[in-house]
């Protein structure tokens, strides 16, 4: 009787250990840049330089419903991006407390002086992104999330 116990007592824990722990191990692993990332942002902070801020829904700051993050490429793009949305480029990605840093800079629409830098932070544990972008005179702070693709 003691051995059927013992049996189902490790048993138990192996099938707990197989809930709970497996599934935040693939998770996490998911956001390593191993995989590629299908993206929504879900809210923006539009600053400008007096100080004052405020929300704003990311469609009004020109953010797509869906952007896809390509790590062999090292490219973020707008899902079904038209030929003239040539995305941009990742310059540098690095892993750092737990959370996957992508980092760059985009020159924006030829001939007007609208380029940027940028910085998105993904925690490598929920797929939640925030990202900040600079310019000349404006500032911008995106929330989101991300999926594998």
């Amino acid at each position: 009787m003691k051995s059927t116990n013992k049996l189902l007592t490790g048993m138990c824990a192996f099938v707990m250990l197989l809930i709970f722990v497996v599934p935040f191990t693939v998770i996490a692993g998911s956001f390593d840049g191993s995989k590629n990332l299908l993206c929504a942002p879900q809210s923006a902070v539009e600053c400008g330089p007096d100080g004052n801020c405020q929300q704003v829904s990311p469609a009004s700051v020109n953010l797509p419903d869906f952007f896809q993050i390509d790590f062999e490429e090292k490219m973020i793009t707008r899902v079904a991006a038209t030929e003239s949305q040539k995305g941009s480029k990742i310059d540098r990605m690095e892993v750092l407390d737990s959370k996957l840093v992508l980092q760059g800079a985009d020159d924006g629409v030829e001939g007007v002086r609208d380029g940027l830098a940028w910085s998105m932070t993904i925690a490598q544990d929920t797929g939640k992104l925030i990202a900040s972008a600079a310019g000349e005179g404006e500032a911008f702070v995106i929330f989101g999330a991300c999926t594998p693709k």
